[in-house]
């Protein structure tokens, strides 16, 4: 059984085994093994202000890049110079996927799992041989993809309205 895009994470102390948070996530990692995180998601505070709007993840040149759940390929093509893939799920979901070199077309149905295309090198700021930026939306909102793998990301607490 499919957990809806609404259901509660299950909470994984840290150093817990990934299959039970495999299990019950929303997302599978896009690249396998588990890669290292490089850049963490910093949401910004407006629509167009600074932030980092998804995670950087340590990969390889030519390393597969797969769906983190069964979709629709809804673009494959440049945005600002860099190969974009994004993908539409169930639940109001897009994954974003850069720099990759595509290997499915859009409006092609792809599983969890699927091969997208594979990672090439050139992501800004990346201090390994390759990085695959991640990026995942719910409507236009951006959300931090590791929060949707069941993972525990990098948290800062913001004021609660009005606040002192």
């Amino acid at each position: 059984m499919v957990a809806p895009a609404w259901a509660p994470l299950v909470a994984v102390e840290p150093g817990a085994g990934r299959s039970l948070t495999t299990r019950h996530s929303r997302l599978a990692w896009p690249l396998s093994p588990d890669p290292v995180v490089t850049k963490y998601f910093d949401a910004p505070e407006t629509p167009f202000g600074p932030g980092h709007r998804g995670v950087d993840l340590a990969a390889v040149p030519g390393q597969d890049v797969l769906a983190a759940d069964t979709g629709v390929v809804v673009f494959a093509g440049l945005v600002g110079g860099r190969p974009v893939l994004s993908v539409d799920h169930d639940g109001g979901l897009r994954t974003t996927y850069e720099p990759v070199a595509p290997k499915v077309a859009v409006g092609e149905q792809v599983y969890r799992g699927q091969v997208l295309g594979t990672v090439l090198a050139g992501h800004p700021g990346c201090a390994v041989a390759a990085c695959l930026h991640w990026g995942v939306r719910r409507g236009e909102e951006y959300v931090d993809p590791l929060a949707l793998t069941g993972e525990v990301g990098e948290y800062r607490l913001k004021p609660w309205g009005g606040g002192r």
